[in-house]
């Protein structure tokens, strides 16, 4: 057998859109995919925050992905998705515009992602992909947010568990 065969193993990336850039998570971090459902505000929190949902009695905490991309904000429409994810045993929604698919991508054709410099926040793209004409920003879920937000988060989610 090949040496290098061997060494090259394929990942699966859920991949959707956040505008017009096309962005993947590993599978194994998504813990489901739902429609866009109503999102309950929570005072004090980030803009990016937008609120929490209540899926089958669990309370969980959503981000809105545009904003917290710096990116401006967007009414959902029949595209728009939540992104059920579980960051440190803790799960949140990402709203994202458009799921894409379950994407198979060889880890030899993944390459670092670039660098822009100290004054842009690239640390939350792990690795870049090309699938066909696509440039896919592979993202880490647990640096899209401080350590101090993750607990931040956590507390939004127990305030919201004790108020029921």
């Amino acid at each position: 057998m090949d040496k290098n065969v061997a060494q090259s193993k394929r990942e699966r990336y859920l991949t959707f859109h956040i505008g017009s850039e096309q962005y993947g998570i590993a599978i194994d971090r998504i813990k489901e995919i739902i429609a866009m459902m109503s999102i309950t505000k929570v005072p004090n929190i980030p803009a990016y925050m937008r609120g929490v949902i209540n899926l089958r009695g669990s309370i969980i905490p959503v981000v809105d992905t545009r904003l917290r991309f710096g990116m401006e904000y967007r009414e959902s429409d029949m595209h728009t998705a939540i992104i059920i994810v579980e960051v440190e045993k803790i799960s949140i929604g990402f709203i994202v515009d458009r799921v894409e698919e379950v994407s198979s991508i060889e880890s030899s054709s993944l390459s670092e992602p670039p660098k822009f410099g100290s004054s842009i926040d690239t640390d939350f793209i792990c690795a870049v992909a090309q699938i066909e004409e696509e440039v896919v920003m592979i993202l880490d879920v647990l640096k899209l947010f401080e350590a101090d937000e993750l607990v931040g988060i956590e507390q939004i989610e127990q305030t919201q568990t004790q108020g029921e």
